[in-house]
């Protein structure tokens, strides 16, 4: 299981996005292997096109849906008091997401750099697509 950040969906969704990250998503849907959280839901579906908010809800309904709990809530903040300890200043809901995936033991696919200076100082684990965004399970 891979926690797709709204990063992810948002260029997805671009009619000029970036053609690695579409196949990358389109190969983690196939495979059964994308999750999101209610930070990526709210992020993806606010900030949706009109003619599009259908559509992109109708994913939501169908893809694995991972639980904030309030332990979660806890944690994000301990992981962002640690964070902020190195220097390391990060979105709120980007943070959040991170400690979900961090309960879950899964990797979360981002294209959004505070992911990687997460992953500097927390346990976190990033999704690389394989060989033409093909799914990579390891």
């Amino acid at each position: 299981m891979v926690l797709v950040d709204s990063s992810v969906w948002i260029e997805a969704m671009r009619k000029t996005g970036d053609i690695g990250t579409k196949v990358a998503l389109e190969q983690l849907l196939d495979a059964y292997e994308a999750a999101f959280c209610s930070p990526v839901k709210l992020e993806v579906l606010v900030g949706a096109r009109k003619q599009f908010r259908k559509k992109t809800a109708a994913y939501f309904s169908i893809v694995p849906y991972l639980d904030v709990t309030e332990d979660d809530w806890q944690a994000a903040i301990r992981y962002g008091h640690e964070l902020r300890d190195h220097g390391v200043t990060v979105p709120n809901n980007d943070l959040l997401i991170a400690t979900v995936a961090l309960r879950q033991q899964i990797r979360v696919f981002a294209r959004d750099k505070h992911f990687e200076l997460m992953a500097e100082h927390l346990p976190l684990q990033l999704y690389k697509p394989g060989y033409g965004g093909s799914y990579s399970p390891g």
